[in-house]
């Protein structure tokens, strides 16, 4: 056994049957003498090394197709390989069939699973200029990969078919990686951008052409002693296509249909499923072609759909993790960077980098300039579609097998591998800069959004659990034919290692179909739960998107849409969830992490809702909806910006509001505002502050406003309460009925009132304001979903575009308006009803 590019190293392994266990340290016995415990030793090794690369490549942002390749090649006899004592212990040569064979097993189930997840419908869907860009991003650089070829190979043996060399290496400089893309778009933010959306068709349809070739060059490289068998190889490997497209298809269809809806599949049929992905490798390597191709063109028969979901959860960790990380370890280890050295060589690297990088960029340029695009988006596409990965490396494990590469030539094409995947995230960071322009909008809150104008929404969502009260809250916002609500949802997924690339180009490019996975079949439930509604209601409009990011990062895709989609609100789910005994339980701590971030940099006013069923009405039509709702109010922008989503509420006719306000009582100082460089020695400080003033003009302006519009009504309900500390707060809070279905509570950013001194310090989530954590704590017996609002103030007034509003509450830029001037439109005949309003009322 030994080396097939070189016959001039020819080795005998003596192999004992009997030595695959060890019969222990203390009978003397050495575990690298045997098989089974040397193999678990190296397997550790593998991923140990894969998973250090990982974390030191992290910051860089690099693919983990090279973290893993790279701890192959640490492994190897470039790094501690050199040293002949560990070689012959860890990596003996009598080990290497076992690691292989387990690496190929791996690999073989890997391919099974993108073939499963993989839905070629998707190509249906791709248009002209995707088609175009694929196509001159192959055809370019497989012209010029002939011509690296004759660079590469001027120590060519003689034996080799030159016509099977320069297809090798025109495959592998052509290819495009779509699963190793598809990640680098998402961690570049550029995956719901128009260009990630046509570097991902375009590298989908480049994925499918790369297995044509690679079917076509092993076929070549496996039977170069005659065409007429390389001619019944292609035959019979499209008779095995057919094969699992009019056999295997139906049959798992028939094991879809005969599984009742909710069941799990039966064990007999998933065993019998996992056999069929050996028998087709089986086949497909019995027939002149490489056994993953079986295990892909068998994947792709199997139905999106259930069927599809659960063989991906009982596979993905284990191959992924585990089985995947060897097959590139092995190429690893097959490498010897110690023989790429010399001038000469590194010069035919670069050479061969700057023509294949060259050729994609060149072809996508010519397609940028017949479709219009600018130049630097048409360079950037070029340099993503560089982008290489899995196919590359079976194409050169492959021809390194079959003698197509030496050792030095198959070190070189793993280092332009490593080379050309490694520059695309730098490079593109520098080329394409998609700079945030500074979009200026005037409805970046409530309060100075026009009765008149559309209502723009942005839901977050992480789960399904999320959607009814969603819903129902959008319901309750009373969207109209004069103010529609145009909804965008936006589910929260996570960017995590095992992340498939079809999910993520699912869902930016969404064709019907069936589900690939959990993930992505709770994205349709959701989507299908919102279009549901926008079907059985008027004048809402619902526009569903994904932001797939790393948790730490995923604020930015929820401000940079708002900001894009220009909304007025955003309105993100608590981090905890309401238990069957009425406490409150973390889901996620991340979640409370992007829910303070958006908070941070929201370009317009946030919404933290706490779900406890806002189940007032889960009925989607519009006139059955009934509500009550309380707005908790003590001064400041953020109380200002929850009234006014109350008044928007209050002109639906099925919403009751009460509106409480909390005027401190003689014994208290006035609230301050918080500012840079001051403190306070205690609550009972008195400070006079001109902006504290105008925020009082502004309250009372607010207050006035709405009791002059709605004195009269039976639906609403205002009281004043005189407080003088936090703890009588908590108290009143505490005697209010429990018909209540929502409050609406300002969160209080920068101000300190005594009306809630104290209840700071015992705050679990600050984020939350003192009342918003008080009511969304475990310890307040409510059943009340509970929306805490901060208002978007900008940087100051009208420094950030704002113009003169006229909203539900009024201009709070401009203070001489009269206060009838901005008063909401009205709801129709109103009675007066004096049992229900306080002696502080008119």
């Amino acid at each position: 056994m030994g080396d097939k590019g070189n016959k001039t190293d020819e080795y005998i392994v003596c192999y004992a049957p009997t030595m695959i266990t060890t019969n222990g340290i203390w009978e003397g016995d050495n575990p690298l003498d045997y098989s089974l415990p040397l193999f678990i030793l190296q397997l550790t090794l593998v991923v140990a090394a894969t998973r250090i690369f990982v974390f030191l490549l992290k910051p860089f942002r690099q693919p983990r197709v090279i973290a893993e390749i790279l701890g192959g090649v640490m492994l190897g006899p470039s790094v501690l390989g050199k040293n002949k004592t560990f070689a012959n212990a860890v990596f003996p040569l009598r080990s290497v069939m076992v690691i292989e064979t387990m690496a190929n097993v791996g690999l073989l189930y890997f391919l099974f699973l993108v073939g499963v997840e993989m839905d070629i419908t998707i190509l249906r869907s791709v248009g002209k200029k995707a088609v175009t860009a694929a196509i001159a991003g192959m055809i370019l650089p497989f012209i010029l990969g002939g011509a690296c070829a004759v660079l590469l190979n001027d120590k060519k043996n003689s034996e080799m078919n030159q016509g099977t060399y320069i297809l090798f290496i025109g495959v592998a400089l052509s290819v495009t990686a779509f699963p190793v893309l598809a990640r680098i778009l998402a961690e570049l933010k550029l995956i719901n951008t128009d260009l990630g959306r046509l570097a991902l068709s375009s590298a989908l349809i480049n994925d499918v052409c790369a297995w044509i070739l690679l079917a076509l060059a092993i076929a070549m490289a496996e039977n170069e002693t005659s065409s007429f068998t390389s001619l019944w190889v292609l035959l019979s490997g499209a008779a095995f296509v057919a094969f699992c497209v009019y056999a295997v298809r139906p049959a798992a269809s028939w094991i879809v249909k005969k599984t009742p809806e909710g069941e799990s599949f039966s064990e007999f049929y998933i065993s019998l499923i996992l056999a069929g992905v050996m028998v087709s490798g089986f086949i497909t390597d019995a027939i002149g072609t490489h056994a993953v191709f079986g295990a892909f063109v068998f994947g792709l028969a199997i139905p999106s759909g259930p069927l599809g979901v659960t063989l991906v959860e009982k596979l993905e960790d284990f191959v992924s993790g585990l089985l995947l990380p060897l097959f590139f370890a092995i190429s690893g280890l097959k490498t010897n960077i110690g023989l790429v050295q010399g001038s000469h060589t590194w010069t035919i690297i670069i050479v061969v980098i700057f023509l294949a990088c060259i050729g994609k960029i060149v072809g996508t340029l010519a397609v940028a300039i017949f479709y219009q695009m600018p130049i630097r988006e048409g360079a950037t596409l070029g340099l993503l579609m560089n982008t290489k990965g899995l196919v590359e490396m079976i194409v050169l494990n492959v021809g390194k097998d079959q003698k197509i590469f030496d050792e030095e030539s198959f070190a070189v094409m793993v280092v332009i591998t490593l080379l050309m995947t490694g520059i695309i995230v730098p490079f593109v960071s520098i080329i394409y800069r998609p700079s945030r322009r500074n979009i200026y909008y005037n409805r970046r809150t409530l309060q100075i959004l026009k009765p008149d104008a559309e209502f723009r929404v942005l839901v977050c969502v992480h789960s399904p659990r999320n959607v009814p009260t969603m819903i129902n809250l959008i319901e309750a916002s009373n969207p109209t034919k004069g103010s529609p609500i145009c909804v965008y949802v936006l589910h929260l997924v996570e960017l995590s290692g095992r992340t498939s690339a079809m999910l993520i180009v699912h869902n930016t490019n969404k064709p019907e179909h069936a589900a690939l996975n959990r993930t992505e079949a709770q994205s349709d439930h959701i989507i299908n739960a919102f279009k549901n509604y926008e079907q059985h209601t008027s004048y809402v409009s619902v526009h569903p998107l994904t932001a797939m990011s790393p948790y730490p990062t995923m604020h930015d895709d929820i401000c940079n849409l708002a900001e894009d989609k220009r909304v007025s609100l955003i309105i993100v789910p608590f981090h905890k969830q309401q238990t069957v005994d009425g406490g409150m339980e973390t889901i996620n701590v991340a979640f409370r992490t992007i829910n303070q971030n958006v908070l941070a940099n929201a370009p317009c006013s946030v919404g933290i809702l706490v779900d406890r069923g806002l189940s007032g009405s889960n009925r989607l039509v519009s006139n059955q909806t009934s509500h009550h709702v309380a707005v908790m109010f003590f001064g400041g922008p953020d109380d200002r910006e929850a009234l006014c989503y109350g008044w928007r509420m209050l002109e639906h006719t099925g919403i009751n509001l009460t509106l409480m306000r909390f005027v401190p009582g003689e014994q208290v100082s006035r609230p301050v505002r918080q500012q840079h460089g001051s403190g306070l020695d205690g609550p009972s400080v008195v400070t006079v502050e001109t902006e504290n003033d105008i925020d009082k003009l502004l309250d009372d302006k607010l207050i006035n406003e709405f009791r002059m519009r709605y004195g009269n009504d039976n639906s609403v309900d205002y009281l004043e309460k005189v407080v003088n500390n936090g703890e009588e707060t908590v108290a009143v809070i505490r005697t209010m009925d429990d018909i209540h279905d929502l409050f609406i509570v300002g969160r209080g950013q920068g101000m300190i009132s005594p009306l809630t001194a104290g209840l700071t310090d015992w705050s679990e989530c600050p984020e939350m304001g003192a009342i918003g954590d008080l009511l969304a704590s475990s310890d307040f017996a409510a059943t009340a979903s509970i929306l805490v609002v901060q208002q978007y103030v900008g940087t100051g007034s009208n420094d950030d575009g704002l113009e003169t509003p006229n909203g539900y509450g009024g201009d709070e830029y401009n203070n001489n308006v009269d206060i009838n001037h901005h008063s909401a439109p009205p709801r129709g005949q109103t009675v007066f009803n004096t049992d229900r309003i306080s002696p502080h009322n008119l």
